[in-house]
């Protein structure tokens, strides 16, 4: 598994360890029923606290992409398409959400906003 943390990003290492575990899952290079490994592994290949490791394993089972059995590890759960087009989503709307800010930032009203995001989905086809 190959998993980068950016020790000086605004993002907390829970969430970029987060991130990038769904994102290998989501891309098939983590496969169903493989096993992540353990806390204390992952925490000292990384160079962080074995708590944030487990905080991101315990989110990562509560969104449903691992289980975790206690004193044989975690492992990637098989995941509908279902899961993985609303994980998409809302990836995309946060993408959209932040880009719509920047806009606004920038002085574009809505209309203009729109207006582009319009060109710009005309210019892909």
């Amino acid at each position: 598994m190959n998993i980068i943390i950016n020790n000086s990003s605004m993002i907390p290492i829970y969430e970029q360890l987060i991130d990038q575990i769904k994102s290998q899952i989501i891309d098939g290079r983590i496969s169903e029923g493989e096993s992540l490994p353990s806390v204390r592994a992952m925490a000292k290949e990384l160079r962080i606290s074995a708590l944030t490791v487990k905080k991101a394993y315990d989110l990562l089972e509560m969104e449903g992409f691992i289980t975790t059995v206690h004193g044989k590890g975690s492992y990637v759960n098989s995941l509908n398409v279902s899961v993985l087009e609303e994980e998409n989503k809302k990836e995309i709307e946060a993408a959209f959400d932040h880009l719509i800010k920047k806009a606004r930032l920038a002085g574009l009203t809505d209309e203009e906003i729109a207006s582009l995001f319009t060109m710009l989905l005309e210019g892909e086809q």
